[in-house]
């Protein structure tokens, strides 16, 4: 996934639940799903951070040693400045990149 061209909010944002059930979804199935969906966004966010960051792990370094390191900072500002998986995931369902349950039989059969 490409976490810099999302359109995913930065902040909360109240939403209706009739948003949810287009399509004649089931409000539950979608939310299952997007929480699904969040869940393999935020494993995939620190999978990527934690590759990045391996990149300046010090195995010789005692806690007095420790130093800060300019681009190990910037690229934790960055993961902390993107959306919230949980946003991301539903900007997915809207924009109808997440398949439910449902429309997966549909394309099977």
């Amino acid at each position: 996934m490409d976490y810099k061209n999302t359109n995913a909010a930065n902040s909360t944002i109240t939403r209706n639940l009739d948003d949810f059930r287009e399509n004649g979804a089931n409000l539950y199935e979608s939310l299952v799903i997007i929480s699904k969906r969040a869940n393999q966004i935020g494993s995939e966010i620190k999978k990527d951070l934690n590759d990045k960051l391996e990149e300046f792990a010090s195995y010789t370094d005692s806690l007095e040693e420790v130093h800060e390191n300019r681009e190990q900072i910037e690229i934790s500002r960055y993961y902390e400045r993107l959306p919230k998986p949980i946003l991301m995931a539903i900007e997915e369902y809207k924009e109808g990149n997440i398949l439910t349950n449902n429309e997966r039989k549909m394309e099977k059969g």
